[in-house]
């Protein structure tokens, strides 16, 4: 299945939802092209929210790391919103969970990366 990357607005806040597997080949390249999109539309305040993540891979969690990479270089925020177990459970292992800000409320989220 094709990762789909839904993106809504709140408070100033770009919110990338992706939908699916964000894995080698497929929803690294997605997700990838939301955040620079994002960024292109002069957007520096971004959440991404991962309820809907269904599987990662090493290579979307270098992805991941990469956006916030990016976004940070733009003198943006990145964040995580609502990571799903297996997600969580990779980032911890990972010990990446330090590297995020991680959410699991939206309005909290929002009012974090806006400010």
């Amino acid at each position: 299945m094709k990762l789909s990357v839904n993106v809504r607005h709140a408070g100033g806040v770009t919110i990338l939802e992706p939908k699916g597997k964000i894995t080698i080949g497929v929803g690294d390249i997605a997700l990838r092209d939301a955040v620079t999109d994002a960024l292109d539309a002069g957007s520096t305040s971004i959440l991404l929210d991962l309820n809907q993540v269904s599987t990662i891979d090493s290579s979307g969690i270098g992805e991941m790391v990469s956006a916030y990479t990016t976004v940070k270089n733009r003198g943006g925020r990145l964040a995580l919103l609502n990571l799903p177990p297996k997600v969580a459970d990779v980032l911890q292992i990972t010990q990446l969970i330090t590297v995020f800000d991680v959410f699991d409320n939206e309005a909290e989220a929002v009012a974090s990366v806006s400010g």
